[in-house]
């Protein structure tokens, strides 16, 4: 694959991966792909866990579950997130970004106005909801064939000085390159969020990585071959719509135009 069909093929995968596990050569070229990345004086602030032990999969797929039920049973999901959900065509048409909500049961519809308020919340828990997301997002990431643990080395990443910032943008880089090789590979990712919204659950993960105190864990992602004839899950989104160039660009200086 090319490099620009690699950048508009990709995706976040929501859905269930096949379950074959992932060729030891491709995993190797995704590493090597992402070490390829740009670093501050090439410092390669990175290290990676790879989990294939269907035990400690298991183990986080059981924590991203309970973190997303959690989560949503709470309602604090939907508030933290509210800005970037769009739930018809002409909106996210309109806006130009965050996520088209374009799968959701049937019975769920009447009430999408009324799902962040109080009633709502109480409908979505009478209706077991965040039980069945919670259900879906553990069983996902159970089967998914391999975990990703994207760690960066404390010595480099020190939050309010520079080479803070600069190896986050290397990590950028980094997962970019990933997430290019891993499509042209005919593999999907997915970032595995909802534990590190909850405190003491990303501090259930740290502790079963044995992430030592050298490194910061800055995020897990769930990788494997695609399946494009896979079912989707029971609440679904996709996020296609972009900007133009025309939106995005201004010459010379902020608001300017080309001359």
């Amino acid at each position: 694959m090319e490099l620009r069909e690699s950048i508009i093929k990709r995706r976040t995968t929501n859905k269930a991966f096949k379950t074959d596990p992932l060729k030891e050569e491709h995993i190797r070229e995704i590493i090597f792909a992402a070490n390829r990345a740009p670093s501050h004086f090439n410092s390669q602030p990175w290290d990676f866990i790879l989990v294939t032990d269907e035990g400690i999969r298991k183990e986080i797929g059981v924590i991203a579950g309970d973190s997303m039920q959690e989560l949503m049973a709470k309602g604090e999901f939907f508030k933290r997130y509210l800005k970037y959900f769009r739930f018809s065509k002409d909106e996210i048409e309109k806006n130009k970004s965050g996520i088209f909500i374009d799968k959701i049961p049937t019975i769920l519809r009447p009430f999408i106005s009324k799902i962040f308020g109080d009633d709502g919340l109480k409908f979505l828990n009478f209706l077991r909801v965040p039980k069945i997301l919670g259900k879906d997002a553990r069983k996902i990431v159970s089967d998914s064939p391999l975990l990703l643990g994207f760690m960066l080395r404390k010595e480099e990443y020190r939050p309010g000085e520079k080479s803070g910032i600069y190896s986050l943008i290397s990590m950028g880089a980094a997962l970019q390159n990933i997430w290019l090789t891993a499509t042209s590979l005919g593999i999907g990712l997915q970032f595995v969020s909802t534990p590190m919204e909850i405190p003491e659950n990303w501090d259930k993960i740290l502790k079963i990585l044995k992430v030592p105190d050298t490194h910061e864990l800055m995020a897990v992602y769930r990788l494997g071959y695609i399946h494009t004839e896979g079912k989707r899950n029971t609440i679904d989104w996709v996020s296609d719509e972009r900007r133009s160039f025309e939106e995005l660009v201004s010459w010379n200086y902020y608001g300017g135009a080309k001359k």
